[in-house]
C-alpha cells in the first residue's frame, strides 16, 4: 500500500499542532509560579496531574487571564488526552464550565456546549480562588470552574479547581 505524500505531511502536521497544545494546556494548569523546593516527588508521579516545574507560556497562544486551560488560547471547553507515565500510561482530562450540582466530595460542571462531567475530589485536590486555596464546601452552584484531573474508566478525579475570577 503506497502512502500519497499529502496525506503524510497533514498526518505530521496534525501530529505536531496536537503536540503543541498539549505542551502548552497541560503543565501550565497548575496555579503555582514554582515548584516548592520542600515537596517530594512521588514515585512515577502516580499522585501528580502534571509535570513539575515553570508554566511555559508562548506569546499569542493564551488571551488576557488565561492560563492554558484547553487548547486554543484558553477557549477549549472540555477534553481528554492520553499521556505517557514512565513505563505506562494515563488519560487525562480537563473542563472549564458552571457548577450545577455539588455535595461533600463530587461537583458536577457543565459546559458551554452542554457536555456534563462529575468529578470527584478527594484530600489531593487543590481548590484554588484569587490565588488563594478554598475548600470544596466554599464552592456553590452557579460558579464557573476550570477543572483538570485524570479519568479512569467512568470516574473523573480533580486534581486542580480553579473559580473564575
Amino acid at each position: 500500500m503506497r502512502t500519497d505524500r499529502k496525506s503524510f505531511i497533514a498526518g505530521l502536521g496534525a501530529a505536531g499542532i496536537l503536540s503543541l497544545g498539549l505542551y502548552v494546556a497541560v503543565p501550565a494548569v497548575a496555579d503555582s509560579p514554582s515548584p516548592s523546593p520542600t515537596a517530594k516527588p512521588s514515585e512515577k508521579g502516580e499522585d501528580r496531574p502534571f509535570r513539575d516545574g515553570p508554566r511555559r507560556v508562548r506569546p499569542g497562544l493564551h488571551g488576557p487571564g488565561e492560563h492554558g486551560f484547553g487548547l486554543g488560547g484558553g477557549r477549549g471547553v472540555h477534553g481528554e488526552a492520553t499521556v505517557r507515565d514512565g513505563d505506562g500510561f494515563r488519560l487525562v482530562a480537563f473542563q472549564r464550565g458552571e457548577i450545577t450540582a455539588l455535595s461533600s466530595t463530587t461537583l458536577t460542571v457543565k459546559s458551554a456546549d452542554g457536555t456534563s462531567w462529575t468529578w470527584t475530589a478527594n484530600g489531593d485536590t487543590k481548590i484554588r480562588e484569587d490565588r488563594k486555596d478554598v475548600a470544596l464546601k466554599d464552592l456553590a452552584k452557579s460558579d464557573e470552574v476550570r477543572i483538570a484531573g485524570e479519568r479512569s474508566g467512568d470516574t473523573r478525579t480533580a486534581k486542580l479547581i480553579r473559580v473564575r475570577d
